[in-house]
C-alpha cells in the first residue's frame, strides 16, 4: 500500500532516527537495548551476564560461605573504576574502605603482560595433567585439555595481576567518597524514608544521593553541553550483614533492607551510576526474604565456595575453586534478559587472576570393572538368575 502524501507530495512516514548514545569513557553500549554497560573488571563474569553492568541498575552478588571471593569481586569493580577514572562511592561496615583500596589488584596493560596470565593458566593445566594421567578413549587424546577463557578476545575492560598491589598513586587519581558506617553514625534525625526504620540504611541512602546530586550524575538535571559526562560506580559491601543492624538473620521481616533497594534503584534508574552489592544471603533463615531481594535487584548472582564443604575433596571439581550461578539477568529497556549459552559455570582463583568457565566436569578416572554389555563373550561366561540362567558346564534350562 503507498504512503499517504500531504502537501507539496511529502509523504507521511517518517524516517527512523537511531537514538544517540552517550560517549562516556569505559563504557559500550549494548547489542540487545542499546544501554550503556561498564565493565565489572572481569571479563569471563562480563561476557556471562551479558556484557557488562547496565548503567543504572543493581548487580547483587549473594555471598560464599566466608565472603573471600564477593570481596574480590568488589576489588575488581572498584579498581576497573579507576582505571576508567569513574568516580567512586564505597561503603562497608566491617572492612575500612581505605583498606579495601590498599589491597586492589595492580593493571596489566600490556600484551606481554596478558599473556603471562594465560600462560600461567596453560602452564597449571599441564602440571595437572603430568600429575594424574587420564585413561580416556583414544579417539579423544588429540583434543585440547584446557578451555579458553570467557571473554578472552574481549577487548572492553581490563586485566589484573592479584599477586601485585595497585599503587596508591594510582589510586589517588580517582575522586571517590568512601562510607564506614561506625565513622557515619550517629546519624541526625530526618523525616525523609520513613520506611526505612534502620537508621544506618537511611544514612547510606543519604550519602548516595548526595553524591548523585553533587557529582552531576542526576539526568533529572539539566547539565551544561561543555560538561564531560561520567559514570559513577557504587560498591555497597556485606550489605545487610549483622553489623548493619539486621538481626534474626531474616527472620524478623524487618523491611529496612527491601525499602533501601527499592528506593536505591529509584535514584539509579535517573542517574549515570552502576551499583554492585555484596549481601551474605546464607545468614537468612528466611529463604522468602532472600527471593525478595532478588527481585528488588536487576542482576542477581550466587557464590558458592568448595571450601569447608565436601565437595572441595570431590576429584570432579579439583580444578574449581567454587561454582557460580545465575539467578537472574538485567531486563533494562528489553522485553527479555539476555540468556547465556550455559547455566553452569565455575570459578578458579590462581596466584595472578580469578576467572569464571563453563563448568566441565572430568572423565571417570577411577578404575573399575569393564561392564558386562562392552564385552560379549564376558557376559556369556557370566552367570544369570532367571529362566535363562546359565552354568558353566551344564545346558540351557527352558
Amino acid at each position: 500500500m503507498a504512503a499517504s502524501t500531504g502537501k507539496g507530495g511529502v509523504t507521511s512516514f517518517q524516517k527512523k532516527s537511531r537514538t544517540k548514545t552517550l560517549q562516556i569513557p569505559g563504557t559500550r553500549p549494548s547489542s540487545q537495548g542499546n544501554q550503556l554497560l561498564v565493565s565489572t573488571g572481569v571479563p569471563s563474569l562480563d561476557h556471562i551476564i551479558g556484557g557488562g553492568i547496565v548503567v543504572g541498575t543493581v548487580l547483587l552478588v549473594e555471598e560464599d560461605s566466608f565472603g573471600n571471593y564477593a570481596r574480590l569481586l568488589m576489588k575488581y569493580f572498584m579498581a576497573e573504576g579507576i582505571m576508567t577514572r569513574h568516580p567512586l562511592l564505597l561503603s562497608s561496615a566491617e572492612l575500612h574502605p581505605k583498606q579495601l583500596l590498599r589491597d586492589l589488584p595492580a593493571p596489566v596493560s600490556d600484551d606481554i603482560g596478558k599473556a603471562a596470565l594465560h600462560q600461567e593458566d596453560v602452564s597449571s593445566e599441564k602440571n595437572v595433567e603430568k600429575e594424574a594421567t587420564m585413561k580416556i578413549a583414544w579417539r579423544y587424546q588429540n583434543l585440547r585439555t584446557e578451555q579458553p577463557e570467557l571473554g578472552a578476545f574481549s577487548k572492553f575492560g581490563h586485566y589484573y595481576d592479584l599477586s601485585k598491589t595497585m599503587s596508591s598513586e594510582m589510586i589517588d587519581t580517582a575522586p571517590s567518597r568512601l562510607f564506614y558506617l561506625p565513622d557515619e553514625l550517629p546519624l541526625e534525625e530526618q523525616g525523609m524514608w520513613n520506611s526505612i526504620r534502620n537508621p544506618a540504611y537511611v544514612k547510606l541512602l543519604q550519602s548516595i544521593q548526595d553524591v548523585v546530586r553533587e557529582g552531576q550524575f542526576d539526568l533529572t538535571v539539566p547539565q551544561p553541553k561543555d560538561v564531560s559526562r561520567t559514570v559513577l560506580r557504587i560498591g555497597l559491601h556485606s550489605l545487610g550483614s549483622p553489623l548493619w543492624g539486621e538481626q534474626d538473620g531474616g527472620t524478623s521481616h524487618d523491611t529496612s533492607l527491601p525499602h533501601f533497594l527499592h528506593a536505591l534503584r529509584a535514584v539509579l534508574r535517573t542517574s549515570l551510576t552502576a551499583c554492585l552489592i555484596t549481601i551474605p544471603t546464607h545468614l537468612f533463615q528466611d529463604m522468602a526474604f532472600t527471593r525478595r531481594l532478588e527481585k528488588l535487584c536487576d542482576s542477581v548472582i550466587r557464590l558458592e565456595s568448595f571450601a569447608g564443604s565436601e565437595k572441595e575433596q570431590n576429584p570432579a571439581y579439583k580444578d574449581y575453586h567454587g561454582l557460580l550461578y545465575i539467578k537472574q539477568l538485567s531486563q533494562a529497556n528489553s522485553l527479555l534478559s539476555y540468556m547465556p549459552d550455559c547455566n553452569d559455570f565455575a570459578f578458579k582463583l590462581r596466584r595472578k587472576k580469578f576467572a569464571v568457565e563453563k563448568l566441565h566436569l572430568p572423565p571417570e578416572l577411577q578404575d573399575s570393572q569393564q561392564r558386562e554389555q562392552d564385552d560379549p563373550v564376558a557376559a556369556l561366561k557370566t552367570p544369570s538368575t532367571g529362566c535363562f540362567s546359565t552354568s558353566g558346564k551344564s545346558k540351557l534350562d527352558f
